[in-house]
């Protein structure tokens, strides 16, 4: 039986410990991402999952201030024909609260679909097309990015 076999790739990046060089990185990430995508956001408070998604936004045009949406669970940004959803789970108390918003909703092919503390929908959530971890060490930043390799994850680092 023939098939299509997906190819998935994990690339490593160090950033600067500052704010700049994870938007930055966001950036880059906005000009490889395909509407539709979803991506799960995963580091402990404070890493930078807001900061990503801010330099994503920037690179989409979005000039407005970009918070984490905590307490609303998403906050939506019309850009044009592309609709970017940014959620934050962190205050999820079960993933069935997630039903009740009409999440299924948001998942669509004009969607980008960014998703902070995405195992408190587990069960819930579609499956992600990439995922980002940032974590925090004492000389900086590290991301890690996995997801299909003909996104050409390798060239993020530049």
């Amino acid at each position: 039986m023939g098939g299509i076999t997906q190819v998935s790739q994990e690339v490593l990046i160090t950033l600067a410990d500052n704010e700049a060089a994870t938007v930055a990185l966001g950036a880059k990430l906005a000009e490889r991402l395909p509407m539709g995508a979803v991506v799960f956001l995963h580091g402990q408070l404070g890493a930078g999952k807001t900061t990503l998604v801010r330099g994503c936004l920037r690179a989409f045009g979005f000039e407005g201030a970009v918070k984490s949406p905590t307490y609303t669970l998403v906050e939506p940004y019309k850009l044009g024909h592309k609709e970017i959803y940014h959620f934050d789970l962190y205050r999820l108390s079960e993933p069935e609260e997630l039903e009740f918003m009409g999440v299924r909703d948001y998942f669509h092919a004009n969607a980008l679909c960014f998703i902070e503390w995405p195992e408190r929908g587990e069960g819930i959530l579609p499956t992600a097309d990439v995922e980002i971890t940032i974590e925090v060490g004492p000389e900086g930043r590290v991301a890690r990015i996995s997801g299909p390799a003909t996104h050409n994850w390798e060239c993020m680092s530049d």
